[in-house]
């Protein structure tokens, strides 16, 4: 999407500055009068520029968080009198609208046990406040799926489209207080102020994403975005589900994602034997580990599909800048290791993290060709509580 008028581009240059002022500690009200924002009716692409351009300036995104919570307050009637869509019920947006309207009553429903719970604690009122978080978790497959089929996508058709690192710096920050909300609730001694703090900025949060969404991302999306597009991103909704939302059967209307024909006979010979084209995609699935690579050139080109994979991929990852798969958060960290990788310098990083029952291991290595020319990266990642726990021999005479 790259049309951009010169009046959208005055409009943008006005919230640009507006949210600099906001950003060096300006009074909101001087930079309200200074830069007319309330006489100018402002639409939602105006703030895909905005936000491009703020992302350009390297300013700290916590910064740009904060300063967007004040922005939107702002533009809120603007955004509520833009021009309204009947968005198909059966359509990747109209089942993302229906999950945050799902989550919507689930919010409303917990708020009675939080009133209660400032009330009196009993076991009774804890467990259900306990139970309404750990179902609360469950809607970040909502956040999944937007940055796994969603944003790739709208990555691929607009020119600006920073504004999506902001999203999902706030997706990060709902699933990491909806983890320490449930934390608070289990633990021993209960503390009420502490709970009300981070339940407050879940609260919060997940209402301001619902906004964008519905406000900004999806009237551009539907906008701007051909139905081939819209029928893609439905085939990968069917595979990954939503939390609160029941996809219809026979909803999509394109092959599913992957299902590309080739010749499964074709064989491939490498120096210590040859596979055929089946073989190959099978030996890879069938690994106890996931796989993706990213050739020289930072874009995603393959991951594998084991049955049960650890972190989630959809087919619209290929081609995808490796940088825009990761948080802002940790892009930095992801580029680091591959400029290490690039000059030389490093050849492997290895990560660990718990991931609910999960213990799981992360590498990535360096890809050389057999002059040792850098071609890429391999992301391997595996579940290993099993193999943490091992002990003494099982030799193959063992075996039962």
């Amino acid at each position: 999407m790259s049309e951009f008028t010169e009046h959208n581009k005055d409009r943008a240059l006005k919230l640009t500055n507006y949210m600099m002022g906001l950003i060096e500690g300006e009074p909101g009200t001087d930079l309200l009068s200074k830069y007319n924002i309330k006489e100018t009716t402002f639409m939602p692409n105006d703030i895909l520029f905005l936000f491009d351009e703020l992302y350009s300036r390297n300013i700290p995104v916590k910064k740009i968080k904060t300063a967007s919570n004040r922005l939107f307050n702002i533009l809120y009637e603007d955004l509520m009198g833009y021009k309204k869509y009947d968005y198909p019920g059966n359509s990747i947006i109209g089942y993302l609208i229906k999950d945050n309207a799902a989550v919507r009553q689930h919010l409303a429903e917990t708020k009675n046990y939080i009133k209660q719970i400032n009330k009196a604690q009993t076991p009774e009122l804890m467990g259900k406040l306990l139970a309404a978080f750990e179902k609360l978790e469950k809607f970040s497959l909502h956040y999944t799926v937007k940055e796994n089929i969603v944003f790739p996508e709208i990555e691929k058709k607009w020119d600006q489209y920073q504004c999506l690192k902001l999203m999902w710096s706030f997706h990060d920050d709902i699933r990491k207080n909806i983890k320490k909300t449930i934390e608070v609730l289990k633990e021993s001694e209960f503390h009420l102020k502490l709970f009300n703090e981070v339940c407050g900025k879940v609260y919060f949060n997940i209402n301001t994403i619902i906004f964008r969404e519905e406000n900004v991302l999806f009237p551009i999306m539907y906008e701007t975005m051909e139905p081939e597009i819209f029928n893609r991103m439905l085939s990968q909704l069917i595979d990954f589900g939503l939390p609160f939302v029941e996809i219809e059967e026979g909803a999509d209307s394109v092959a599913p994602a992957g299902s590309i024909k080739m010749d499964n006979e074709k064989t491939v010979r490498f120096p210590t034997g040859e596979l055929t084209l089946k073989q190959i995609e099978m030996v890879f699935n069938h690994l106890p580990v996931d796989i993706t690579f990213v050739d020289e050139n930072d874009k995603v080109r393959y991951f594998s599909s084991p049955e049960e994979r650890i972190f989630p991929r959809t087919v619209g990852i290929i081609g995808r800048n490796v940088q825009d798969c990761h948080p802002h958060e940790s892009v930095g960290v992801v580029g680091r290791i591959v400029d290490s990788f690039k000059s030389g310098e490093r050849n492997d990083a290895s990560f660990w993290l718990r991931m609910g029952s999960m213990y799981v291991l992360i590498k990535y290595f360096a890809v050389r060709d057999y002059e040792g020319n850098y071609q890429g990266v391999l992301e391997v990642s595996q579940e290993i509580s099993d193999i943490k726990k091992l002990e003494g021999e099982n030799r193959l005479l063992d075996w039962e």
